[in-house]
């Protein structure tokens, strides 16, 4: 039983049901026997005849009262010819049981039998007149007595009863935990204005407090992501004038330079054209954390941005003598999203690759779809023959500025935003990124975003300079 509100729901009715069940046995235990029912017959006769006797009907009808009233039956006082002497109104029912007919019980759940009724009869002390004494119960809430006395009908009412009062107590207790697991759930999933909505006077107990300690958690969260979101914003727009500034060395460099430092003015100036991007891409990402950019609704088609950026990968891997094995079946490829971001979170992938993999092999790029329980997914597979990575910092490789180590970072001129670019750019497409270490040795990472129907039209992705990775 995995539910909190079940769990409390039935152990509250389980435990209140056995304290109505036992108290009722118990009562029953306790409740006069026959014999007891005989004495009281017999004394009661006797004394009703002789108050009878000493008082007349006057006499007799206190006694019976005060019977009623102590010892809680009810009593009529028949003679001969099946008068009631007291004058008390017997009922049909007492005059059959004093002639010694039967009570004509009636008996049914909601119809039970009536409780148990004695008669006794003697003769007066001058032998002339014969009294007949009638004894029952006095009338109580029938419904709650089934047959032979039994009171099942009661027990059934009160334990549903209990039931409904066990349920509303359950809710009242659980309700905030539910919304407390809802707010909890919208938070993992990235949402950071999320809030439990604790009440501020309704309530003062635990829980009420943890709502409000949650709501407290996810306020100073919210203000340092967009803290830190802010920095990097603040950041990236600080690099662009010194950026700029070098475009304009550049260009008078140009002015100034010889046939033979032409080459490397170029380089100079792709570089910078790509850090550029870099900068621009930040700013983007930067964006879409604090929300300020709708998610992207454009259908892309993933397979060709998955093509170009292989066919640049190939002519970047000749450098170390690697190769690139695409595998891209035909197919509907479309998602929904941003072209330049969707290329940008590929080539980081795949130009991470590149540098990492053992000099002299290949890297195998796998473009695939799988079904999942959210729908059709396109699932983007790179993988090396690379060192591969401690499984200790395979959740961390997608964390901004993390490296592995300094050495590692100084080798490849990384500065640990590739991947970091890569984690959000797909999150913000719906999709999810992971790695993990090959058995045969290097990374494999996978991307995965979800395929929308075909049919569509699908954006031509636009030409992006490479982006730089950590």
């Amino acid at each position: 039983m995995k539910s909190l509100f079940l769990r409390i729901f039935l152990s509250f009715w389980v435990a209140l049901a056995l304290f109505v069940v036992l108290a009722t046995l118990v009562t029953l235990v306790f409740r006069p026997r026959s014999s007891s029912w005989e004495g009281l017959l017999a004394t009661a006769l006797n004394d009703s005849v002789y108050s009878y006797e000493q008082n007349g009907s006057r006499g007799l009808h206190d006694y019976l009262d005060n019977l009623e009233h102590t010892q809680r039956v009810r009593g009529f006082l028949f003679n001969e010819n099946m008068e009631e002497i007291s004058h008390r109104g017997a009922p049909d029912w007492a005059v059959r049981v004093a002639a010694g007919g039967p009570r004509a019980p009636r008996e049914g759940f909601f119809f039970p039998a009536p409780p148990p009724v004695l008669r006794d009869s003697r003769a007066s002390s001058d032998g002339l007149h014969r009294y007949t004494l009638v004894l029952a119960p006095p009338p109580g809430p029938r419904l709650f007595l089934g047959p032979r006395g039994m009171p099942l009908p009661g027990l059934i009412i009160l334990i549903i009863t209990s039931g409904v009062v066990c349920y509303f107590l359950s809710w009242y207790l659980t309700k905030p935990i539910v919304r407390l697991r809802a707010a909890t759930q919208q938070l993992a999933a990235g949402d950071l204005t999320t809030r439990t909505g604790a009440p501020a006077t309704q309530r003062r107990d635990e829980v009420a407090g943890l709502m409000r300690d949650f709501d407290a958690m996810a306020e100073r969260l919210e203000t340092l992501v967009k803290a830190q979101s802010r920095l990097l914003n603040d950041i990236s727009h600080e690099l662009r004038s010194p950026l700029a500034r070098l475009n304009v060395a550049l260009g008078l460099a140009r002015q100034r330079s010889d046939a033979e430092s032409g080459d490397m003015l170029d380089r100079i100036e792709l570089e910078a054209s790509r850090l550029n991007e870099l900068i621009g891409r930040i700013l983007t990402l930067a964006r879409l954390e604090d929300g300020e950019q709708p998610v992207p609704q454009t259908p892309v088609p993933f397979d060709e941005v998955v093509a170009s950026v292989a066919e640049d990968a190939e002519f970047e891997a000749q450098a170390r003598h690697c190769h690139v094995r695409t595998v891209i079946p035909e197919g509907d490829w479309g998602v929904r999203g941003n072209a330049s971001l969707l290329h940008s979170a590929a080539e980081n992938v795949i130009r991470n690759a590149i540098r990492y993999t053992q000099e002299g092999t290949s890297i195998e790029i796998e473009l695939t779809s799988e079904q999942s329980s959210r729908g059709p997914e396109a699932v983007l597979k790179v993988s090396d023959s690379g060192p591969g990575v401690p499984e200790a910092s395979l959740e961390k490789l997608f964390e901004p500025f993390y490296r592995i180590d300094d050495a590692r970072g100084r080798l490849t001129g990384g500065v640990g935003l590739g991947l970091a670019i890569t984690e959000r750019a797909v999150r913000f497409h719906g999709g999810r990124v992971s790695a993990h270490n090959r058995p045969e040795g290097g990374l494999r990472v996978e991307i995965r975003l979800p395929l929308i129907a075909g049919g569509q039209e699908a954006q031509q992705p636009e030409p992006v300079a490479s982006a730089q990775e950590a």
